[in-house]
């Protein structure tokens, strides 16, 4: 609403954008980072959801009306320009302690200690890179700030990262500028986080962690560049809690999921990124945004037949309100991901099954009734209007046709659009019988992978890092 209405500002026409009490601040932040910071409001009293048509009535017109008229009668003020210190400047001098209470203080921490982000400290990063230091990577919402090479060292280096990890700093931040990813969407009130995957020769290089407690911090490597997305996040794009952060409940950044490489070439499955079309000399990494998950404990089974049921079955436990991504705001942007251990991998492999294979299995059994599917996006929620029917919605051109096979409200239906829309990945503790599967925020967060490019003179410069 907000771009909508600077969209027609900036030509002159003059508009009143209309936000609900929970998101006043939201605006206010956004706005700015838009270049318009007193873009009129009007406010709509308590959230539209949990209020009758009465209430609504009232509350719309008592307050909402008058700020209407007012913001479309009304020239705006001038906004104060915001001066930031250019990428170079040192902004504060002291220890360690005294740099940690500023940092907190503006805004610029996690919370928790941060490594200053000496010229020293940034210019050892920015030997890992053949780019300028003041290169546009791609502007980042909501601020609507440049990432640069800079600005992504001096994030690195708060975040605890080691300098030869530069090079998967800035594939990141590619995937993070890409439109396809929508980092806009990073401060939406289901309070999603950001999973990064890891593939290729930079997993070895940097040392992840792949095995045992891959989604555990204490690796450097995982953990550290785990917490550079979300530092990256607050300080370049802009998302603050309470302001341009609405994550209802929210949860921490996650560390770095790196796949089993060897497992995956034993069995001859394909990677995460190269089943995205990207595969990276030096690796790449993968981001998309998940609302949550669970760990399936203790498959059974000694074939492919025997353990599908069980982790199609957690697929389906997993989705409930994402659907809307399936069918309703997008058509086949859900992507739940599975994470296998090696043996349950090696398992369902030895079966003949290759990934294509499982991920055409679970189009086919991982199904829910129509009846649910449909309570998901529609009764429950608002997250369809006018709560249409999934034969409805196929017959109007929004969904394909395999989800109106028959008006039967107990007929099984697909979570997912196209088999290839499930996202597998291998990792974990090679001898345990575990897995873990994540539900999809949808286009809100959309897998969006880049390869990373390193450096002239990598090995060199990677032999003299370790030595460090």
């Amino acid at each position: 609403m907000l771009r909508a209405s600077a969209i027609a500002e900036n030509v002159g026409v003059p508009t009143s954008s209309l936000v609900c009490e929970g998101f006043i601040g939201q605006a206010a932040t956004t706005s700015v980072g838009i270049g318009l910071p007193n873009l009129p409001v009007a406010l709509v009293p308590g959230h539209v959801d949990s209020q009758s048509d009465e209430e609504l009535w009232a509350n719309v017109t008592s307050v909402t009306l008058d700020a209407v008229i007012d913001n479309l009668l009304r020239q705006p003020a001038e906004a104060a320009p915001i001066n930031e210190p250019a990428a170079s400047d040192t902004v504060f001098t002291g220890g360690f302690e005294e740099v940690n209470r500023f940092f907190y203080e503006n805004g610029w921490s996690d919370g928790l200690p941060v490594v200053p982000p000496t010229r020293a400290k940034v210019e050892r990063f920015l030997e890992f890179t053949d780019r300028d230091p003041e290169a546009e990577i791609g502007v980042l919402a909501p601020d609507n700030r440049a990432a640069t090479p800079w600005n992504v060292a001096v994030n690195g280096v708060m975040a605890g990262c080691r300098p030869e990890y530069m090079p998967v700093l800035l594939a990141l931040v590619e995937a993070m500028a890409d439109a396809s990813y929508g980092v806009e969407h990073s401060g939406n009130t289901p309070g999603a986080e950001t999973l990064i995957v890891a593939n290729g020769p930079i997993i070895r290089d940097l040392g992840f962690n792949y095995e045992q407690g891959v989604l555990r911090d204490g690796f450097q490597a995982n953990t550290a560049i785990g917490r550079f997305w979300r530092l990256m996040l607050r300080n370049v794009a802009g998302f603050l809690p309470h302001e341009t952060d609405k994550g209802t409940y929210g949860g921490t950044w996650r560390v770095v999921l790196a796949e089993n490489e060897s497992v995956l070439r034993r069995i001859g499955w394909p990677t995460i990124a190269a089943d995205q079309g990207v595969d990276g000399d030096g690796g790449a990494v993968t981001v998309s945004r998940f609302t949550g998950g669970d760990c399936i404990v203790s498959v059974y089974g000694q074939t492919a037949e025997e353990m599908l049921p069980y982790l199609a079955d957690a697929l389906v436990k997993a989705t409930g309100w994402q659907l809307c991504f399936t069918i309703g705001l997008s058509t086949g942007g859900y992507k739940p991901l599975l994470v296998l251990s090696p043996v349950l991998a090696e398992t369902i492999a030895k079966s003949g099954f290759s990934k294509a294979d499982v991920k055409a299995w679970f189009f086919e059994h991982a199904r829910m009734p129509a009846w649910k599917f449909e309570n998901y996006i529609g009764a429950w929620t608002n997250l369809v209007p006018g709560r249409r029917s999934l034969v409805d919605l196929v017959n109007l051109g929004k969904a394909p046709r395999i989800f109106a096979e028959s008006s039967d409200p107990e007929r099984l239906v697909p979570i997912v659009c196209e088999p290839e829309d499930f996202m597998i990945a291998v990792a974990g503790d090679p001898l345990r019988t575990n897995a873990f599967v994540f539900a999809h925020n949808g286009i809100l967060g959309f897998p969006t992978s880049k390869p990373v490019q390193l450096p002239d003179g990598w090995d060199g410069k990677l032999d003299r890092a370790r030595e460090m």
